[in-house]
């Protein structure tokens, strides 16, 4: 059965047609940002992490990778442990295409796997209940095939408060992006406590938007990867942890 606005969303199709092709034509498209994408820093307990996703992951948005998601976190994880880090990320990417990219990577192992997908499924028309399909393949291949003892899912973030996004198109892709969000929601319900689902919370403040209004911002990237950190540092998978086979 189709929700209300998707029904409303058919009368507008040719204005969301037209508002899409010229977001398009106008859009500032940044780079992923530079700097490494692997490495080890910290002393203590030795703990791997593995960061995924699409270019929010990637850190576009920012300068250099120190000052990304990525940078952030593993910065506050390196202050008790010895970090072993990797991030798997591409701007475009669906939750469909890190599956695949996962499955192509040889068997590692990772304490923390944490995952940011979502915006590409929503722009691309992806269902929930595909994209729940497809989160719950992901979270199989993080348990089998990496062993991941804590899995991170970051949720869709809401679209409508992208400042480059006009009305109605904002409505629109903020309705599916919510719609999304709740099928990832259910779909970590099925799972162990290992799984964890964590709403993209971040204040719906323009200041924090990147300078194509799109992406995260470096102070944006640094709220988030403190979010992310409490999570992790609160669970069993965090104190003492040690792995056997580093990054």
């Amino acid at each position: 059965m189709f929700a209300t606005d998707q029904i409303i969303r058919l009368g507008l199709l040719p204005l969301l047609i037209a508002q899409g092709l010229y977001v398009r034509s106008q859009a500032t498209v940044l780079p992923e940002p530079k700097g490494p994408r692997s490495g080890r820093t910290g002393t203590g307990p030795e703990l791997t992490l593995l960061i995924l996703g699409d270019s929010s992951a990637a850190g576009v948005g920012t300068d250099h990778q120190s000052t990304a998601l990525c940078g952030h976190l593993v910065a506050r994880l390196a202050s008790t442990h010895s970090v072993h880090w990797r991030l798997e990320a591409t701007t475009g990417h669906t939750t469909q295409d890190a599956v695949a990219r996962m499955q192509a990577l040889p068997d590692l192992q990772f304490d923390i796997a944490v995952a940011a997908l979502g915006v590409n499924d929503v722009t691309r028309g992806t269902s929930a209940r595909r994209f729940a399909h497809c989160q719950d393949r992901l979270i199989a291949l993080l348990r089998s095939k990496f062993r991941a003892r804590l899995i991170l899912l970051s949720g869709v973030p809401p679209m409508q408060h992208f400042p480059a996004l006009p009305q109605p198109l904002a409505w629109v892709l903020g309705q599916q992006s919510k719609r999304l969000d709740q099928a990832l929601s259910h779909t970590v319900q099925n799972h162990g406590a290992y799984v964890r689902h964590l709403p993209f919370d971040l204040p719906p403040d323009p200041d924090l938007a990147a300078t194509d209004g799109y992406h995260p911002n470096a102070t944006a990237y640094g709220l988030w990867a403190a979010r992310l950190h409490r999570e992790i540092t609160d669970s069993a998978a965090f104190p003492g942890s040690r792995c056997d086979h580093p990054v």
